[in-house]
């Protein structure tokens, strides 16, 4: 189940965020594909959104799509995440944005690998990432 819902003044998010971050998650921006970070990422863990730490996607779901973005083939949660139907740019996609705090996130479309599907084509600008405990 997602957190309290996480609401904050345009100002608030500009002090917290980098203008990149700002950019993609408030203003419903994107990173140009093979640039931002975690899209060639192997590494083991917990990607969570950069405004509210809300726990977004793990890693054993990632997969290398090809597109240039971090790609997983499902959230953490099924409420983790919230879809939007988006018609920007002439286009009719599925935005996904944070279900806790509204971020934008990415997008989600229907070619990706089993058992879902689906590929949630994620901004890394938008998550932060923790590394399992090596225990």
């Amino acid at each position: 189940m997602p957190n309290k819902k996480v609401s904050k003044t345009d100002a608030e998010w500009r002090a917290l965020l980098s203008p990149e971050q700002y950019r993609i998650t408030r203003e419903h921006g994107t990173e140009r594909a093979f640039t931002g970070p975690f899209w060639n990422s192997k590494a083991k863990g917990i990607y969570s959104c950069v405004c509210c730490e809300e726990k977004l996607f793990r890693s054993d779901t990632k997969f290398d799509s090809g597109c240039g973005w971090p790609s997983y083939f499902e959230p953490v949660r099924p409420d983790a995440v919230i879809e939007i139907e988006d018609r920007s740019f002439g286009m009719r996609r599925i935005e996904i944005r944070c279900a806790t705090c509204d971020a934008h996130l990415g997008h989600v479309f229907p070619d990706g690998p089993k058992p879902t599907g689906l590929r949630y084509c994620i901004n890394g600008h938008s998550m932060n990432f923790t590394p399992d405990s090596k225990e």
